[in-house]
C-alpha cells in the first residue's frame, strides 16, 4: 500500500511510526516551504499551505491507496478539499480516505452521553465548519472506488503532550466547573483505530475515538501531579479565571462520549482506556520529570 498524509501533525506522525511497515511508499505534507519541521524517517515531506503546494502532490495522490486527513478545516472551508478536491474525485482507483474530525461537533449536551447517532449541533463556529468539511469528505465517498471514514477524536494527549509535562513546566491550571467533563484520548489509541479501519470491510462511517472515562480536567491534573509526588496547583474557579475566548469555549461544550462503537464492530482494544493508564504509562517512560535542584 502508498500513504499519503495530508498534515504531518502530532497524530499522524504517531501513526506513522507505529504502522509504516504497513507501506511501501509515503508522502506527506508540510505547511512550511523549507521543511523546517523535523523530518520523519522514510516519509517523503511535501509543500502545502494558502502560499502554494508541491507539483508532486497530484502524483502522489494518484498512487496513493490511503490518504490519511488530518489538516484542520480553515475560517470557511476544507483547504484540502479546496484544492485537490477534484484531483481526488477523479482518481478512478480504490482508495481509502480517512478523515481525522472531532467530538466537538456534537456540540453541548449538557453533561449527557452521545454516541455516533447524535445529530452534530455545534455550538462553536470552529466546529460548524468542522461539520461542513465531514459531509463533504463523506460525500466524496458516494463514488464506489473510495471508502470513507470519519474519525471524531476526543482531546488528544501523548508523549510530550500530558498533564506531566504541564506539570513540570509550571503551566498546568486546576480549572473546575461544576458538573464539566471531557473525554480524552492517548494517540497511540488514534493509531490503533486508524491502523483499524485500514483493514475494515463495512460502509463508510462515522466513529467516536475516545476513551471509556469522560472525566472533570481538574482531577486529571490532580493524578498527574500525584504520580509526580508533587501538590497541584490550588482549584481555580472558571467563572473568574482569565481565559482567551477559545480556552473559554472549550468548557461550553459538556457531554460524555460513547466509544461502543470502536469496540464492538472494529473489536478496538484500547491501550489506555481512561487518562489513569495513560498518564501512569508516561510517567513511567519520564515524561514530566521535574529538573534537579542545583547545588549551591
Amino acid at each position: 500500500m502508498n500513504l499519503f498524509v495530508f498534515g504531518l501533525g502530532y497524530s499522524a506522525r504517531h501513526f506513522i511510526s507505529q504502522y509504516a511497515d504497513a507501506f511501501e511508499t509515503i508522502s506527506g505534507t508540510v505547511r512550511d516551504k523549507d521543511h523546517q519541521r523535523p523530518p520523519v524517517d522514510g516519509v517523503e515531506m511535501l509543500h502545502f499551505s494558502p502560499e502554494g503546494a508541491s507539483p508532486e502532490i497530484d502524483e502522489r495522490l494518484s498512487q496513493a491507496d490511503v490518504i490519511l486527513v488530518s489538516v484542520p478545516p480553515g475560517t470557511s472551508v476544507d483547504p484540502v478539499l479546496a484544492r485537490f478536491g477534484r484531483k481526488i474525485a477523479s482518481i478512478k482507483r480504490p482508495q481509502r480516505i480517512l478523515y481525522l474530525s472531532t467530538i466537538g461537533v456534537y456540540g453541548d449536551h449538557g453533561g449527557e452521553w452521545v454516541d455516533e447517532t447524535a445529530a452534530p449541533t455545534p455550538t462553536s463556529e470552529r466546529s460548524l465548519v468542522r461539520v461542513q468539511a465531514e459531509k463533504a469528505w463523506a460525500a466524496m465517498g458516494r463514488d464506489r472506488t473510495k471508502a470513507v471514514h470519519i474519525l471524531r477524536l476526543s482531546g488528544i494527549y501523548g508523549p510530550g503532550r500530558n498533564a506531566l509535562v504541564n506539570l513540570a513546566e509550571g503551566k498546568a491550571r486546576r480549572l473546575v466547573k461544576q458538573g464539566q467533563v471531557f473525554n480524552r484520548i492517548h494517540v497511540e489509541d488514534i493509531a490503533r483505530a486508524i491502523a483499524a479501519l485500514l483493514v475494515h470491510e463495512g460502509e463508510n462511517d462515522v466513529w467516536n475515538v475516545t476513551d471509556d472515562e469522560p472525566a472533570p480536567p481538574q482531577d486529571v491534573v490532580a493524578y498527574a501531579a500525584e504520580l509526580m509526588a508533587i501538590e497541584p496547583p490550588p482549584e481555580l474557579d472558571f467563572e473568574i479565571a482569565e481565559l482567551t475566548p477559545m480556552a473559554r469555549s472549550f468548557y461550553g461544550e459538556n457531554k460524555r462520549t460513547s466509544n461502543r462503537k470502536i469496540k464492538e464492530e472494529l473489536g478496538l482494544d484500547l491501550a489506555y482506556p481512561t487518562y489513569r493508564e495513560g498518564l501512569a504509562a508516561l510517567w513511567a517512560d519520564g515524561e514530566g520529570r521535574l529538573a534537579a535542584p542545583v547545588a549551591l
